[in-house]
């Protein structure tokens, strides 16, 4: 009996993102493999049958397509690969909250747990904060009660392992599966494993033990995956500050239709904070746009809007959620994607971000940088693939800085209208996608080819907020 309910168990785990891949023979066999983890595609004559609009493959990625919103097409497009290759939870998918089969749960208000281990990389202190945290997030909205014991056999024991550790699901090295828990159930049931080859911590920099938790704790609960971007049983791995979280209704509801409301029931705060900018108001312009690891960030006054995917909820957050130390009205901002940074512009000062960390020894004065005394601030920022260089714009001039040797270029300054032609002569925010540069003036947004120098696409501003 206990190695049938073994066997029930579904195992969940946080996955990397897959590698890039580029040739279509690449992307079908990646997508396959895909499809065949999170969506149980049968292989048996599929590469027969392929190209057809009915085979098992094409059915599968429409599967897909819609679980994440996407445009339901059957075909390998540019979006749906993107989605593919983001950071994800290792169980199948399914639509909005969901249980796993059979609706497990545990049959009694009082439940259990016990830290079995411990990471180097935090104080025990910290572990024991951010375990009792995450188990207090569903405590919140249910009767349960998590109570901590230290000897003897727990509901929902708590590990820190590496590699191969005895569950049938070996965990991969560093960057790759970063932890699993198990339905409720007897034996494993409940158990949560976190992969020891990653970095916990309790903020920013490397993965946040208490958002990791707090999803897996999720699935020892019960509950499987859903596919509301702002539900933390949503199957990718983001970073939240723990101070500002809360669950969504989606969470809420799932859990409550498994346990009940506790006495006092939490309602989910506004994700939005008040009082501020509205991204798809029409005359809404931008003090800073720049990537971060895949992600593209709108500064404006105190806060900045967070576009994680393409097809993703666009989040908006108070700067100092973030980063207490930042001054609000950010001038200008770049990623610098071989250091793994992002600089952040106000004044005459400069701050670098590894992650959402403020690193050591910032601020720092931007005349290190190479700029004259005559400059009191940089109006955008921007780094181009296709020159290696970092441009920066000071009302109608820009000066090229070569990040490969940390140097500002001796022709420096020139007029805008003579290196960028058509995008006018003051640039307020400026980033980089796909190999194009994206420069913003008032309401307007200018796409423009830097290997054929001219503008490509005129478009609103706020045209990738999902406006």
């Amino acid at each position: 009996m206990k190695s049938l309910i073994l066997i029930l168990l579904l195992a969940v785990t946080y996955c990397n993102a897959f590698p890039a891949v580029t040739e279509i023979d690449d992307q079908a066999k990646f997508a396959e493999e895909y499809l065949k983890k999170f969506y149980n595609l049968k292989t048996d004559g599929l590469k027969q049958s392929r190209k057809k609009s009915n085979n098992p493959f094409t059915e599968k990625i429409r599967e897909m397509q819609e679980f994440f919103g996407l445009e339901v097409t059957g075909k390998l497009d540019e979006d749906t690969i993107e989605m593919m290759q983001q950071p994800r939870c290792g169980v199948t998918d399914v639509g909005q909250y969901s249980l796993f089969p059979g609706n497990p749960s545990w049959k009694k208000k009082d439940v259990t747990y016990r830290i079995l281990n411990y990471t180097p990389d935090m104080t025990r202190a910290e572990v024991d904060r951010a375990i009792a945290q995450a188990f207090k997030v569903w405590s919140d909205v249910t009767p349960l009660i998590f109570t901590r014991v230290y000897d003897g056999a727990s509901d929902i024991e708590i590990s820190f392992a590496a590699q191969v550790h005895n569950d049938f699901y070996p965990f991969d090295g560093q960057h790759g599966t970063l932890a699993h828990a198990f339905a409720p159930g007897n034996g494993i049931g409940g158990d949560a494993h976190f992969d020891e080859d990653e970095t916990w911590t309790s903020g920013s920099v490397g993965y946040n033990l208490f958002i990791v938790a707090a999803h897996e704790f999720g699935h020892s609960l019960g509950l499987s995956h859903s596919n509301d971007p702002s539900a933390l049983m949503y199957p990718t791995y983001h970073y939240l500050d723990s101070s500002e979280f809360s669950l969504s209704q989606d969470d809420i509801s799932g859990i409550q239709s498994l346990y009940g409301a506790g006495e006092k029931p939490v309602e989910p705060q506004p994700t939005t904070p008040t009082n501020v900018p509205k991204r798809c108001q029409t005359n809404i312009t931008f003090d800073a746009v720049t990537t971060l690891r895949g992600e593209i960030l709108f500064f404006k006054e105190k806060t900045f809007w967070r576009k994680i995917t393409q097809n993703s909820e666009i989040e908006q957050h108070l700067i100092t959620t973030f980063w207490p130390s930042l001054p609000s009205g950010i001038h200008a901002a770049y990623e610098r994607v071989e250091k793994d940074q992002v600089l952040l512009f106000k004044g005459t000062k400069y701050w670098a971000l590894s992650g959402f960390d403020i690193l050591k020894d910032f601020p720092k004065s931007i005349y290190e940088l190479g700029f004259p005394r005559t400059v009191k601030r940089i109006d955008a920022a921007v780094h181009s693939d296709h020159t290696g260089k970092t441009y920066f714009f000071v009302a109608d001039k820009y000066y090229s800085y070569d990040e490969k040797n940390n140097i500002m270029d001796k022709d420096s300054p020139k007029k805008i209208i003579d290196g960028f032609p058509g995008i006018g002569n003051k640039v307020q925010a400026a980033f980089q996608s796909k190999g194009f540069l994206y420069f913003f003036a008032g309401q307007r947004q200018y796409e423009f080819n830097p290997i054929k120098k001219r503008v490509t696409r005129l478009l609103k501003s706020n045209s990738w907020l999902n406006c």
